[in-house]
C-alpha cells in the first residue's frame, strides 16, 4: 500500500513538471522589445564565479539587426556587436530577487540599476531604475 501511495505521488509530481521545476533565474529568456510588443532576442543568464548572476545576448531575433553594434554605448561596449555582449551584471540573490547589478539597453546605451523575480518558472521580471523611475518588463524562458 505505502509502495502504490509512494508511486503515485511521484507521477504526480513528475507530470506536474513540479519535481524539476527551476527555481532561479539562470536559462535562456526572450526579450520582448517595448515598443513594438514583439520579440527581440535571446539573453542567457548564467551564474558567474564570483556567485553573482549576469546575462549575455545569444540569439537577436530581428534579421536586419544580425550585426548591430552598441554604437550609443559609453563604457568599454561602445561599437562593440550586440550578439553575445554581457548586457546584465553583477545580479546577486536577495531571497526571491536578484538585485544590486545593472542592465544596459544596447539601442539606447543606457545602462540602469537593476532587479529580477521570477513571477513564475517560466516569467522573469525585469525591473530598470533611473533615479526614483523605473520600467519593468517581462521575459519568457525558453529553455
Amino acid at each position: 500500500m505505502l509502495k502504490k501511495t509512494l508511486l503515485s505521488l511521484l507521477s504526480v509530481l513528475l507530470s506536474s513538471g513540479l519535481l524539476f521545476a527551476q527555481k532561479d533565474i539562470t536559462g535562456v529568456w526572450e526579450t520582448i522589445d517595448d515598443e513594438t510588443g514583439k520579440p527581440k532576442s535571446h539573453v542567457e543568464i548564467y551564474e558567474t564565479k564570483s556567485g553573482k548572476y549576469a546575462g549575455k545576448v545569444v540569439k537577436i531575433l530581428d534579421p536586419s539587426r544580425q550585426d548591430a553594434v552598441c554604437d550609443k554605448c559609453t563604457d568599454w561596449r561602445k561599437d562593440k556587436p550586440v550578439m553575445g555582449m554581457v548586457i546584465v551584471m553583477d545580479m546577486k540573490k536577495d531571497g526571491n530577487e536578484y538585485t544590486g547589478g545593472e542592465i544596459l539597453d544596447p539601442k539606447k546605451g543606457k545602462v540602469y540599476r537593476c532587479k529580477m523575480w521570477l513571477e513564475d518558472e517560466k516569467t522573469l521580471k525585469v525591473r530598470g531604475y533611473l533615479g526614483p523611475f523605473y520600467r519593468t518588463q517581462t521575459w519568457y524562458r525558453v529553455k
